[in-house]
């Protein structure tokens, strides 16, 4: 009411420029916000447009021949598209010295290159992009996260014609009539297969695995012909032990390209989950089918869910339970089942949002670990969890991490990378993923080096097994997850040691079987000898 009264005993002009600082004064967020809003869209509009992920229908280069060519086509196309950079920063002026050595090579159109290849050849060397794919942003260049991104979400898919040929060879020409509906459009296609939405006859909705027909005949030469291509562009340390790696993986590719054998180890896994009373709380593993399944066809029971990636999307109390969930059940699998799901891709673990529950899916690269190295790997955790510098070189010597003749430069190396990751099993309380980026850039940098002053190769067990364990922790880096880690350690360290105990047990128990049973046929023999001697006489 006063500003009223003051503003009818100003002059016209006065209460004209006070309006007008006024409403300048009101404009001024709307401008500062409509200008922010100007320089992101300028510079989204600078940014390179995303490329969507549409699958393609091409057919599966079966023959070897096929192949081999297909190879070719990868090898001179990558070559083009370095010289072809090279060519363009030579005279373009660009400041070559400030960029990587690998920088000609790993362009985006490079990255794409192989992506497109990649996806349209499938089999192992797709297989192999997609482990890389999963490895952690601060480790791999943008231009290759994008198109691996891609490799990732999924394979081109086979033409319907292909695809019949695969079911009818192995499920006969009656195949159709085993269920009561199929979609011939996939629902994923994968680096060794694709999966298709089917319905049972007792009304069970299902989804069925087809190989890609030649891919388990040609794993030996399309690991070696993807190999040679990397070791043209020079981009693997000669620490790498590249020879004992490839030997690793083609020996778990064939594995995993028999679908007979993931029908068993889905089947085990499984039995297990059911049968702990955490696990069954929270995991689900799908039914298979065992009479629509063969060495190249594997059906399963549908399960819904949404992928590890997606749940970053959801609150943080959904993604601290997914995060604690998914550590917890990689703690067991290793520590007290001795057996574990070793592929860590996202895509594997299906969480429910109308349940909570976790479905599991995709058991081809499941396997064993020997108790001895169990029990010893434990150990070794344990010892960079409390920073007990001796115990981690006796455990990786025993392991066959170290040979006991390394520099002192090799052992600094190797010891602090085993700390840095045992950080969160000796924090107390929650541990906070969402602050894990610059640790993981430190055991990069100690891998660098301890590539150049390696003696040995790693095991063979531990290929597969720090695949999964840095899959669940980049899960957990990806989830931004607050997880109890000590706690979740503990409690795998406490049940693998009553699992020790009971083994003991057993072993002891057999040996006093085995004595006593030698003990009577002992005596069996003696009185049977000495029934011979009297009958003699």
């Amino acid at each position: 009411m006063r500003f009223r009264q003051l503003q009818r005993s100003m002059p016209a002009q006065q209460q004209q420029q006070q309006h007008s600082r006024l409403w300048q004064h009101l404009r001024r967020p709307i401008r500062a916000r409509q200008s922010r809003q100007a320089q992101a869209q300028a510079q989204a509009a600078a940014a390179p447009p995303k490329r969507k992920f549409v699958p393609r229908e091409r057919a599966v280069p079966s023959s070897s021949l096929g192949r081999v060519l297909g190879f070719a086509q990868l090898g001179s196309s990558l070559l083009y598209g370095t010289v072809r950079e090279s060519v363009s920063r030579t005279f373009g002026g660009s400041k070559s010295s400030e960029e990587s050595p690998y920088s000609s090579f790993m362009t985006e159109d490079n990255a794409e290159r192989l992506a497109n290849a990649l996806c349209r050849m499938r089999g192992a060397a797709l297989k192999l992009g997609q482990m890389l794919s999963i490895q952690d942003e601060n480790v791999l260049p943008k231009q290759f996260q994008a198109a691996l991104e891609r490799v990732r979400a999924g394979a081109d898919v086979m033409p319907r014609k292909q695809l019949e040929q695969v079911l009818v060879s192995q499920l006969g020409p009656d195949w159709e009539s085993k269920v009561a509906s199929f979609d011939f459009q996939p629902m994923a296609a994968a680096s060794i297969g694709q999966v298709h939405s089917c319905v049972l006859h007792d009304g069970r909705r299902a989804v069925m695995k087809v190989q890609y027909p030649g891919v388990a005949r040609s794993i030996e030469s399309d690991v070696d012909n993807l190999m040679r291509l990397i070791r043209v562009a020079n981009i693997l340390p000669k620490g790498l032990y590249v020879e004992n790696a490839v030997k690793v993986a083609k020996r778990e590719l064939r594995m995993e390209c028999d679908y007979r054998y993931e029908l068993q180890s889905q089947q085990r896994f499984k039995a297990l989950i059911a049968a702990d009373p955490f696990t069954s709380q929270h995991f689900h593993v799908p039914d298979a089918i065992p009479e629509l399944s063969t060495e190249q066809v594997l059906t399963s029971e549908w399960v819904p869910g949404i992928h590890i990636d997606k749940v970053a999307e959801l609150s943080q109390e959904v993604r601290d339970a997914v995060g604690t969930k998914l550590l917890q059940l990689t703690l067991k699998e290793l520590f007290n089942w001795r057996y574990m799901q070793t592929d860590p891709n996202w895509g594997n673990f299906l969480y429910d949002p109308q349940s909570g529950m976790l479905n599991l899916i995709d058991f081809g690269a499941a396997r064993d670990y020997p108790p001895h190295f169990v029990s010893d790997y434990l150990h070794m955790v344990k010892a960079c969890a409390e920073r007990d510098r001796q115990q981690v070189i006796d455990r990786s010597t025993s392991l066959g991490f170290l040979t006991g003749d390394e520099s002192a430069v090799m052992l600094d190396a190797h010891v602090e990378a085993g700390m840095m990751v045992g950080i969160p099993f000796g924090t107390p309380g929650l541990y906070d993923f969402g602050s894990h980026g610059g640790m993981t850039k430190r055991v990069s940098e100690l891998g660098a080096v301890m590539l150049k002053h390696r003696l040995t190769p790693p095991p063979d067990e531990s290929y597969s097994l720090h695949r999964k364990l840095s899959g669940a922790f980049l899960s957990c880096m990806k989830l931004r997850a607050h997880v109890p880690c000590q706690a979740l350690f503990n409690e795998a360290y406490a049940a693998h040691q009553q699992l020790k105990q009971h083994d003991a047990q057993h072993t002891a128990e057999v040996v006093s079987q085995q004595r006593h049973l030698a003990g009577n046929s002992g005596a069996a023999a003696a009185a049977a000898s000495g029934g011979e001697e009297r009958l003699a006489a």
